[in-house]
């Protein structure tokens, strides 16, 4: 039963199939970096298999002193009479990812790795454990006892097809009537697959929710504009482009604006540095022969964020680009070393361009 869900297919898909198909087995371990699918799937389980009247003696949560080896069997082993299955729920249980705990030593990490095949039918181990590292994961005795005799499933950052399908189901969800480019301007818009920012699925949900409170009977990309324009990666790359245009009293006030908006001067640089680093990883593809599906598919970033970073760089040469990527790793050496203040040193990396 052993699977790598990141390669095949989106444990999110996965896990829809066996839900409507009733597959989904007695022993589930969800991890992965997003935490919001984790959480999402985690209470889909649980609403699906555990009856709301119930829910007090058919739902066993067990985390910080409550868990312990005889508590999980315990649980297991008490079969439910009202709901379709007994859940018993591990909700960050980091032994699953190979992280001690206190409490639960590695003897009893083998010994319920070897009681997860005895779980009986009507009883269901429902393990989470999130993962912020985008690589794969290093085994352990109970992820290695869970793919066998249960399911992994592991949440890692939506790719454009899933993204597009997360943010259509919930427009349709809202009843407002939308075109197809309103999702492509959501993505467009939002900071989703910017490693450079702290931008998960839970920030685009609620940014999702705004834009559809903020909309009318019809949502629109004017909609989308006036509630994500904030979004402080856009104002770094209109920053950049108007760098490129040699336009610096642009590039100025847009600093400014990010600067009063709240962005951190090291938060702001790093987004810089990264924006720099795609345009140019981007430019020096595009001028080996490589077109933009073939350069999206190689970073492995979406398609909206090569298209917009391709188009800022469109004007620049290489050795520009090189240079103005130079002059920001400076930036970053002389606010650190307290040569300048921050705002001053970002306003003399602007005016020295």
């Amino acid at each position: 039963m052993a699977m790598d869900y990141r390669e095949k297919e989106h444990a999110f898909i996965t896990i829809e199939k066996d839900l409507k198909g009733g597959k989904v087995p007695r022993v589930v371990l969800l991890c992965g970096s997003e935490e919001y699918l984790i959480e999402w799937y985690a209470q889909t389980l649980i609403r699906r298999y555990v009856s709301d009247a119930c829910r007090a003696l058919d739902l066993v949560r067990l985390e910080g002193d409550s868990l312990t080896l005889e508590r999980i069997r315990e649980g297991l082993e008490t079969v439910s009479l009202m709901s379709e299955r007994k859940v018993v729920f591990l909700p960050d249980f980091l032994p699953a990812a190979g992280k001690a705990v206190r409490g639960f030593p590695e003897s009893d990490c083998k010994a319920l790795a070897e009681y997860l095949p005895q779980v009986m039918e009507g009883s269901m181990l429902l393990m989470c454990v999130p993962d912020q590292e985008e690589q794969k994961p290093k085994k352990n005795v109970i992820r290695q006892a869970v793919e066998k005799c249960g399911k992994v499933y592991d949440f890692q950052p939506l790719k454009d097809k899933q993204l597009h399908g997360f943010i259509e189901k919930r427009l349709r969800a809202s009843g407002k009537n939308y075109r197809p480019s309103v999702v492509s301007a959501i993505i467009s818009n939002s900071g989703y697959g910017n490693k450079a920012i702290n931008y998960s699925l839970y920030n685009l949900d609620n940014d999702l929710k705004k834009v559809i409170a903020y909309s009318g009977e019809e949502i629109t990309a004017s909609d989308v504009s006036a509630v994500l324009s904030v979004n402080p990666e856009n104002n770094v790359f209109a920053m950049l482009d108007a760098i490129g245009r040699n336009r610096k009293d642009e590039a100025l006030r847009l600093l400014y604006n990010l600067l009063e908006s709240g962005t951190t001067v090291f938060s702001l640089l790093r987004m810089i540095t990264g924006q720099l680093e795609l345009i140019l990883s981007i430019k020096e593809m595009k001028e080996n022969g490589m077109n933009l599906t073939q350069v999206q598919k190689k970073l492995g970033v979406h398609q909206f964020r090569v298209k917009k970073a391709a188009a800022v760089g469109g004007n620049c040469s290489v050795s520009y680009l090189k240079n103005i990527l130079s002059e920001a790793y400076q930036v970053d050496e002389h606010i650190k070393t307290g040569l300048f203040d921050g705002q001053l040193a970002l306003e003399y990396f602007i005016a020295k361009l």
